[in-house]
């Protein structure tokens, strides 16, 4: 056996269906997959590597963040941000195993862990 995708799925009503497509589609930068209505599942075409990680805390003695997304330019993840007025939980920071990363909380209220490895 192979294992083919691991896909995060993450409850939500209705309205934070729409919240949720602001957040992941227009600030982060995902694309639409797949758009039943019910569900929504948002990616990239580009291939991803697919990692599940199981923790005691989050590092630094943060809590275990919900998602990570790995982006290529923190900088530009932080203004965009910025600009829909979303509070920072944790960070901007460099940390010592080579990340640098922040906390966010998305519209469902998940904690994301975004980050560029240096």
């Amino acid at each position: 056996m192979n294992v083919l995708r691991i896909v995060a799925n993450l409850e939500a009503t209705e309205s934070g269906l729409a919240e949720a497509d602001a957040f992941y589609r227009d600030l982060i930068g995902l694309d639409v997959l797949m758009d039943h209505g019910w569900i929504r599942a948002y990616g990239s075409v580009a291939r991803m590597t697919v990692q599940v990680s199981v923790a005691t805390e989050g590092g630094n003695g943060t809590p275990v963040p919900h998602l990570s997304i790995e982006v290529d330019d923190l900088d530009a993840a932080l203004a965009r941000v910025g600009k829909a007025g979303i509070a920072l939980e944790y960070g901007p920071t460099r940390e010592p195993w080579g990340v640098r990363r922040f906390y966010v909380r998305d519209p469902l209220g998940r904690l994301v862990n975004v980050l560029q490895h240096e």
